[in-house]
């Protein structure tokens, strides 16, 4: 057990991109990562600049057209003056509105929107914050389902595999890689700037090492995508460049090859599998005349035929991974490569392997890989929600643009609800969504828009109510999650800015207002709730019979390490060694080639067998290029923008694109020029850099550039700033998960001629 801090010592703190030590020197905030830690993310490196910046929000403030015209669709929302109010203001106004949004149309009427990534704190948790908030206040409200970044595959995976949690985090671990694995084909990468992060902290950064460690024992790692660096040097990984999207042709190919020279496992096929003797046909062309062939294969993805062919014959040579990242299913028929590849480890009869089969989503964050804890680490409860509507999470702009319209979700016809009023907390959608003159135009829609922010995103800048709350830094709080062994109490290293107050406090105070104060408490503060919250590990370490320390102990101490549970490789390996014992959660209780439950949805962009489906959105003669909008390597999605580390990095103040030199060439642009990226949708500008480590006929721009429009008048600005998803589609993956498609879309770009305009994204609005 750790000993207590000295009183002069850094105080422990925890993040979503790791664990910390933090204290001043001065007026100087110092941030050392925690010493355990192998890898640090550099992102650490945000904190100290953005807890005075600018772009902060001081004090509440009101839209000035909602306040004096009061609630009702406007357009004026992002383009309008906000006046400054007190805090009794502020929540009496916001409290009236919600009382009439709940008398005059039900909490059917509300959205809870909130996705985000706000804070590593199992308590001030922004998402759990408000939806218990309408919960217990207001009797529910309409909520969202699934993730951005998983919207495909979390939908399809229980299909096929079973629970998604189980299939993707409790499978291959980073132990059994450096110990198992002979060969890692990795669709899409695993770079270690996205596994630098995961929801609830992370405290060791283990996944570079790990790649090392496997690659010298003789692990081979092959990185097919677009991007040379999307898996790290130490892998020593062989790169194939492919044809973004077209990951589903490459994996029918190397499968095709598999059957026609008799590579597959026959037998893990008839035991463990439902559905092959209806998608064999399929693959092998005689169900619509087209063998899904190398050859075949080769003419979509631009790989050599017998570069194709060559992997799938070492891939039945050897113990085996696929890894699939995120990126893959974050485009048009995003479930397809997530079903295929399954279906590809299936067919090596490797799935439950040590260091086999298939590994969703290994390295596109950091929970996956790891073991879990053998204690829980509890999470405020949200109570219950009375209102049962919902939608898919990137399906946020059609939600306020077509109430009372059908759509299609997973086997179900549903309704959008009409939305009066949107409340939002801990989140950002002008980074997380798509076609932004779109979202705009969603907005607009509703009576009343809320936002509890740390600082002055797009998103706040379109609200009507604006509710300053605290950083990370100013509150207390405890970090944990399932898959990393350390609990760290987050001791508060800075006062609040100006007049932020905690989500919790401005809830409380709501709650009050509106007769339910005492449910929303339970007669708790803050330090009542850790100290509730934290009883339930205690016990359970008291229950097993290890060291239980109280709570003031545990904060003394700064953190507590918890047991954890053995690599058993989960109910993956269960199942590969007794698929009738240890069945899985499928219809069939087996992997499902072909889903009858699936074709019986009658769904024509998304069958009853994975399947080669050709994207709409490709380049043509006025987009001739792809874009690959990734993740940042700078900062967690648009998350402290303006901090140090994420501020740096950019250009003449601008986000920087990556560009081939052949095509910069072809367009007469030179490193650290400003470009222009367009489409029909929109366009930005960006700073250029050139880089044979992206495809020819590729660029790449990170997410996460708050949207800044030269002029916020019009209805499709320029984004002055670098923000991609004015470009990106705002459709769906597929009438079965209605998925984010934001990883893929086309454009062109010119060299920027103008005079630049300035970058006004992190200034405060103008206040009347």
């Amino acid at each position: 057990m750790a000993k207590p801090m000295d009183a002069g010592a850094l105080k422990p703190h925890s993040s979503h991109w790791g664990a910390f030590r933090a204290g001043w020197r001065g007026d100087t905030l110092v941030v050392e990562p925690h010493p355990a830690d192998p890898d640090p993310s550099p992102i650490l490196g945000n904190f100290a600049a953005a807890l005075r910046h600018k772009a902060r929000i001081a004090r509440p403030m009101v839209r000035r057209g909602w306040l004096e015209r009061g609630p009702g669709p406007d357009s004026a929302r992002g383009r309008d003056e906000f006046v400054a109010v007190s805090w009794e203001k502020a929540l009496d106004l916001l409290a009236g509105e919600l009382a009439r949004v709940r008398d005059a149309h039900g909490p059917r009427a509300i959205f809870g929107g909130s996705y985000g990534w706000s804070s590593a704190g199992r308590f001030h948790h922004a998402q759990s914050q408000v939806h218990r908030f309408l919960n217990l206040a207001l009797g529910g409200y309409v909520r969202s389902v699934n993730s951005y970044s998983a919207g495909a595959s979390a939908v399809i995976i229980p299909h096929i595999l079973g629970n998604y949690e189980e299939m993707t985090k409790h499978n291959v671990t980073w132990e059994q890689i450096v110990e198992h694995t002979g060969l890692c084909l990795s669709f899409g990468g695993m770079a270690v700037k996205n596994s630098a992060v995961a929801s609830g902290g992370v405290s060791r950064h283990i996944e570079r090492g790990s790649m090392k460690a496997a690659a010298e024992r003789g692990c081979r790692f092959v990185l097919i995508g677009p991007l040379r660096d999307d898996l790290p040097e130490e892998a020593r990984a062989e790169w194939i460049t492919i044809t973004p999207g077209t990951d589903t042709a490459m994996m029918l190919g190397m499968a095709h090859t598999l059957v026609a020279e008799g590579l597959h496992d026959r037998a893990f096929l008839a035991t463990h599998c439902v559905g092959w003797e209806k998608f064999e046909p399929y693959l092998m062309g005689r169900t619509d005349g087209q063998p899904k062939d190398a050859a075949w294969a080769s003419a979509l993805c631009d790989i050599p035929a017998e570069t194709i062919a060559q992997l799938a014959r070492d891939a039945a040579k050897t113990r085996t991974l696929i890894s699939m990242a995120h990126s893959l299913q974050r485009a048009e028929h995003g479930e397809q490569p997530v079903w295929m590849a399954i279906v590809l480890a299936a067919m090596l009869g490797q799935l439950g392997l040590p260091g086999g089969g298939y590994n969703y989503a290994l390295g596109s964050i950091a929970h996956y890989g790891k073991r879990f804890n053998a204690v829980p680490v509890a999470s405020l409860p949200q109570g219950r929600n009375g209102v049962p509507d919902f939608i898919p999470v990137a399906r946020i702009s059609d939600l306020l643009l077509n109430p009372g319209q059908p759509f299609d979700y997973n086997g179900q016809t549903l309704t959008y609800p009409d939305i009066r009023l949107v409340y939002w907390a801990g989140g950002n959608p002008f980074h997380h969504h798509q076609d932004l003159a779109r979202l705009r135009r969603a907005f607009a829609q509703v009576d009343t828009l809320v936002v509890h922010e740390t600082a002055w995103t797009a998103t706040a800048k379109h609200a009507d109510i604006v509710l300053p709350c605290t950083m990370t830094l100013e509150r207390e709080d405890i970090g944990g999650q399932t898959t990393d062994p350390l609990l760290i109490a987050m001791h508060r290293l800075a006062e609040p800015y100006a007049e932020a107050r905690d989500d919790y406090s401005i809830f409380a105070d709501l709650a009050e207002r509106l007769g339910k104060g005492a449910e929303f408490t339970e007669g708790r503060d803050a330090r009542g709730w850790l100290r509730h919250l934290y009883e339930r590990t205690r016990a359970a370490l008291a229950e097993r019979g290890d060291p239980a320390p109280s709570f003031e102990e545990f904060w003394a101490m700064g953190e507590l390490a918890l047991p954890q549970n053995p690599d058993d490789g989960g109910p993956l390996r269960a199942f590969h060694k007794d698929p009738e014992g240890e069945s899985l959660s499928t219809p069939s209780g087996k992997v499902e080639i072909f889903s009858e439950t699936i074709a019986g949805f009658g769904y024509d962009d998304c069958p009853g067998h994975p399947a080669w489906l050709a994207p709409q959105d490709v380049p043509r003669a006025e987009n001739p290029l792809w874009l690959v909008a990734n993740q940042p390597g700078t900062r967690l999605h648009s998350q402290l923008d303006f901090g140090g580390t994420s501020a740096e990095a950019k250009r003449r103040g601008r986000e920087v694109m990556r560009i081939h030199p052949r095509d910069a060439k072809a367009r007469g642009i030179a490193e650290g020029d400003i470009v222009r990226l367009f489409n029909a949708r929109g366009a930005c500008l960006a700073s250029a850099s050139l880089s044979e480590a992206v495809s020819p006929g590729v660029v790449q721009l990170s997410t996460g550039a708050w949207y800044d429009p030269a002029d916020p008048a019009e209805d499709n600005p320029l984004c002055v700033h670098g923000n991609p998803n004015v470009l990106t589609r705002d459709v769906g993956t597929s009438r079965l998960a209605q998925g984010c498609t934001g990883q893929l879309t086309t454009l062109d770009v010119e060299k920027f001629t103008g005079n630049l305009p300035p970058i006004r994204a992190w200034d405060p609005p103008a206040e009347r």
